[in-house]
């Protein structure tokens, strides 16, 4: 199968299973792109995770580096599309059908359990991918400082990106 059709099919059917964003899919998105197809490596997925936190917009510019890694700007507008059109239909007929529901407490008991599961599923692959890229003890104390930091503090996460960086370049991790 061609690289472009592997890459529209099966990042069609992630989208499907998006709810709470790219983020609540990095696990899987890791696990296809670097274990399954060997689109590209570990150190690259993370690279490219930095870049799409690092920049304005969607956090959908995971995948689309992804797409463009493997094959050049077609591979890009192939991604990203594939990770939007299923996703965006289905939005588009449940919230359709959620509005038009008459009672409300139910809209809003789905509107609360929606947030509940976007969350928890982006926790679940905060620490998925935390624990897959984490592999001594200094990175693991980094990501509690970056995830204290972050919590306790309102710094744009651009500085923690900084800060991680100059880590990286002293060879500390």
């Amino acid at each position: 199968m061609s690289a472009l059709i592997s890459l529209f099919l099966k990042l069609s059917v992630f989208s499907l299973f998006a709810f709470g964003g790219i983020n609540a899919l990095l696990p899987a998105l890791f696990e296809l792109s670097v274990n399954q197809e060997r689109w590209i490596d570990q150190q690259t997925f993370a690279d490219f995770f930095a870049i799409a936190q690092g920049a304005p917009g969607p956090n959908m510019m995971t995948v689309t580096l992804i797409g463009w890694h493997v094959s050049g700007v077609a591979g890009a507008l192939i991604a990203t599309f594939a990770i939007c059109w299923p996703s965006s239909i289905m939005i588009f007929y449940l919230q359709r059908y959620i509005v038009n529901m008459k009672d409300p407490k139910k809209q809003k008991i789905i509107r609360y359990a929606a947030s509940a599961l976007a969350v928890g599923l982006v926790l679940s692959s905060a620490w998925q991918i935390s624990t897959q890229i984490n592999h001594d003890a200094a990175a693991y104390l980094i990501t509690i400082l970056t995830i204290g930091t972050a919590y306790f503090t309102r710094w744009h996460p651009l500085y923690l990106i900084a800060v991680g960086a100059m880590i990286g370049l002293t060879g500390f991790i």
